[in-house]
């Protein structure tokens, strides 16, 4: 059986990435109480823009991380746009954040990694 999936991204750093790879690859960790919203964006290009202009900065590397998502899950919620055209997120209140990790498709994969090096 073939399921639609919605691919999106999500910048994390290196605190968020080390927690991803102990859940095998298969989850996002839970919000912190100070970030009651999980937004991941809609395309690669606006995923690494903010990864090497805050994840670097805030703490010296970033990483960009790619995800399948069933389409029907990510229907519930609204494409909020937060600057010019390019920057989509969605955005996923963390008390649901669990019922988006039961609802990813395969594993999330790290597609690209900044440092404060290059």
């Amino acid at each position: 059986m073939n399921v639609a999936t919605t691919i999106l991204f999500r910048l994390v750093g290196p605190t968020e990435l080390a927690l991803i790879k102990q859940s095998g690859y298969r989850a996002f960790p839970p919000r912190l109480p100070e970030q009651p919203i999980f937004y991941p964006v809609l395309n690669e290009a606006y995923a690494r823009q903010i990864t090497k202009n805050w994840n670097v900065t805030a703490s010296g590397a970033g990483y960009v991380t790619r995800v399948s998502v069933r389409t029907e899950f990510v229907n519930r919620y609204s494409v909020h746009t937060v600057g010019d055209s390019l920057h989509k997120e969605l955005w996923i209140p963390a008390d649901d954040l669990a019922e988006f990790n039961q609802n990813i498709v395969g594993d999330i994969e790290v597609i690209a990694e900044y440092t404060k090096e290059g």
